[in-house]
């Protein structure tokens, strides 16, 4: 007795051997539940950016929408509660993302199977309306192919993101404008491909009116061509993920080279998953639960790609059809595929149809919400988020009041001056900090005047005036020998008002230094500089008008 899973596997043999008759393209995917509900979260998202809210939904309204969604594409009475506000505008944005996407649900699979099946061959209703909504509702329970018992333990949820990502570099290799494959793919392994270049890779893509995966590879490819006409510009935002977008690109070229390359499909689908698992397990740890699940997903996807092609050899063998739904046409030979990969891509899909006939997720809030497990290591993998763009800064600071205020007080508080040690040359260094009078320009205390009219200073003799001037002073009525004593203690008073010796002073005198002539010196320091006066030499002949003159004359 055929189980409901067979029936579903066999709706969509169907489906996929005449689906060149409805659709456009042969390399049309199929999305399975989980993959229908992320872009109805994402229709709704992008449906209320549209109405000036926030590009997020509440999981609640998801779960509603997607009730009301399932029984209004199978024909069936609507549900008891009230339908959504905005579910006509969700319809159309789910409707045109799939369009956009090149791929199809399960819902339009069961549909157009019954325009595409064949009376002889196919039975006329394998799987009726109820029993697909409940089906992908969850009601119903699909026993899971046997699958080989993993060696180290890791998290469901673990497994289950790791084999997504499989699926979608394998779904690119088959529908390059599969968005959502390409949006779980990029950062995965980490590629410091994040929100930003994402949404940078998203801005490119509308611009030109192209799906992510072209837009990626043609700026890839413009950079690797370089020259003047064929460089992006300067001001292209996807120049910043440069590297990135590189190693990406560089990676899936390697996936396609394997697959044109190798003619046996079972070695070279056994080939792509080993390719991946390479990359995934890089760099981690034997106890990482990612390595675990990479590990154990890559045997189950090899098992079970071999099982698929002796059954494609047996159908093939057996029928006599030998219809391939990757065959290029007749004004096309390369159209779609290679030669070398059309039995490959016909595998993939097999398998990729398998993967979308699996039963939906028992919980929907690790599907849909952010608390979705690191793989890249640097952000979650849920689609929401990755489609969201990064808010921009409004100027306004996200800290509160009390700490920005400390921090402006932090800010004007004088630092403490840390001085440092100086050697005993430090006379011979300049200040770091002039004196507040000479940065203001103000004069100093000793040079602003105290009074409107002050008094002369008593003028101090020069050395050679005071020898002048004891030479041509009158005797006194002592003697000539008092006016000589005289004149000597004087000259030796003089003497020790300065440092340095007085000409006519003899050898053997001593420095006298007093408390008036100490006073006397720091005024004369403090006054301004002025002009030294002239020594006048005291055995020098005056000249007569003219003399001068003529002597310098003569001399030439």
């Amino acid at each position: 007795m055929e189980t409901l899973g067979d029936r579903l596997k066999q709706m969509v043999r169907t489906f996929r051997r005449e689906c060149h008759r409805v659709l456009p393209s042969e390399r049309t995917t199929v999305h399975g539940a989980d993959g229908m509900l992320m872009v109805l979260q994402l229709a709704m998202a992008e449906v209320n950016k549209q109405r000036g809210r926030e590009f997020k939904v509440s999981l609640s309204d998801v779960l509603m929408a997607w009730k009301h969604l399932l029984l209004d594409k199978l024909h069936l009475p609507p549900p008891d509660f009230a339908r959504p506000e905005s579910y006509d505008l969700t319809r159309e944005a789910y409707d045109a993302f799939l369009k956009s996407s090149n791929t199809v649900d399960l819902l339009d699979v069961a549909s157009m199977y019954k325009r595409l099946r064949v009376a002889d061959l196919d039975p006329e209703e394998p799987v009726s309306q109820m029993q697909l909504f409940d089906f992908l509702s969850g009601k119903t329970h699909v026993p899971e192919s046997p699958r080989t018992p993993s060696r180290k333990a890791c998290s469901s949820q673990v497994k289950t993101a790791v084999r997504r990502v499989f699926c979608s570099y394998l779904s690119l290799l088959v529908n390059s404008k599969n968005d959502m494959a390409l949006a779980l793919a990029l950062d995965v392994p980490s590629r410091s491909l994040g929100r930003r270049a994402f949404t940078d890779i998203k801005h490119a893509a509308r611009d030109n009116d192209t799906s992510l995966f072209l837009a990626v590879t043609s700026f890839v490819r413009a950079v690797q061509l370089g020259g003047r006409g064929y460089a992006p510009a300067e001001c292209d935002p996807l120049r910043k993920h440069v590297k990135g977008l590189s190693e990406f690109v560089q990676f899936v070229d390697n996936l396609e080279e394997i697959l044109g390359e190798i003619p046996d499909p079972s070695a070279c689908g056994a080939r792509l998953v080993a390719a991946i698992r390479a990359v995934l397990v890089k760099g981690r740890g034997g106890a990482d639960e990612v390595c675990a699940a990479a590990e154990e997903t890559a045997e189950e996807l090899k098992e079970r790609i071999c099982q698929l092609r002796q059954i494609q050899t047996q159908t093939a063998n057996g029928s006599g059809t030998g219809i391939s739904p990757a065959r290029p046409r007749a004004y096309a030979v390369n159209h779609a595929t290679a030669f070398g990969g059309r039995d490959a891509v016909k595998l993939l899909m097999a398998l990729l149809d398998e993967e979308a006939l699996n039963p939906p997720g028992s919980n929907k809030a690790d599907l849909l919400c952010e608390d979705q497990p690191v793989l890249s290591g640097a952000e979650a993998s849920c689609v929401l988020v990755l489609f969201r763009s990064p808010e921009v800064s409004t100027g306004g600071s996200p800290e509160p009041l009390r700490n920005r205020v400390q921090s402006r007080v932090d800010l004007l508080r004088p630092k403490p001056r840390e001085r440092a040690l100086r050697s005993q040359f430090a006379c011979t260094y300049a200040d770091e900090d002039p004196p507040l009078s000479r940065v203001l320009d103000f004069p100093s205390g000793s040079q602003a005047p105290t009074c409107k009219h002050p008094a002369p200073k008593p003028k101090t003799p020069a050395v050679g005036d005071d020898v002048e001037d004891a030479a041509s002073a009158e005797p006194s009525s002592g003697g000539p020998d008092q006016a000589r004593s005289e004149a000597q203690r004087g000259a030796a008073l003089r003497q020790g008002s300065g440092n340095a010796p007085v000409r006519g002073a003899g050898q053997g005198g001593k420095k006298t230094q007093g408390r008036g002539n100490k006073r006397k010196q720091l005024d004369s320091e403090n006054e301004p500089p002025q002009k030294k006066p002239i020594l006048k030499m005291p055995g020098r002949k005056k000249l007569i008008a003219g003399q001068g003159k003529l002597t310098s004359f003569f001399r030439v």
